[in-house]
């Protein structure tokens, strides 16, 4: 018999729904390099006005929120699947999570600061 184990630290509830999540975060990515690249080569010259006009708009700044909780959401995905393949012991595993989490918590805070305020 099989035991299906489910660890309170997974994004998801199934491996679909991680699967999902990957997927989706990864579009974001893309559609924000997609987009600053297109914005980079579509201006001749960009000095400090021009960068300082698109990241303090509104759009943007939800945009870079959304590009961060999506390399977030990827990232943890992904650190959480080689954690749980590659270390067994469970108080070990359990620890580098909440470690990781707590990491992540700080970027995700330090980075809402340096958008919006």
């Amino acid at each position: 018999m099989v035991k299906r184990v489910l660890s309170s630290t997974a994004l998801g509830r199934t491996g679909v729904s991680d699967w999902l999540v990957q997927r989706v975060s990864a579009l974001i990515m893309l559609a924000y390099v997609v987009f600053m690249l297109g914005f980079y080569l579509g201006h001749s010259s960009i000095d400090f006005g021009t960068w300082h006009g698109l990241f303090a708009s509104t759009w943007m700044r939800v945009f870079n929120v959304l590009l961060l909780l999506s390399v977030l959401g990827h990232a943890w995905i992904g650190i959480w699947t080689v954690l749980t393949d590659y270390v067994k012991c469970a108080y070990l595993r359990g620890t580098l999570q909440i470690l990781i989490i707590l990491g992540f918590l700080a970027c995700l805070v330090w980075g809402i600061q340096i958008f919006w305020v």
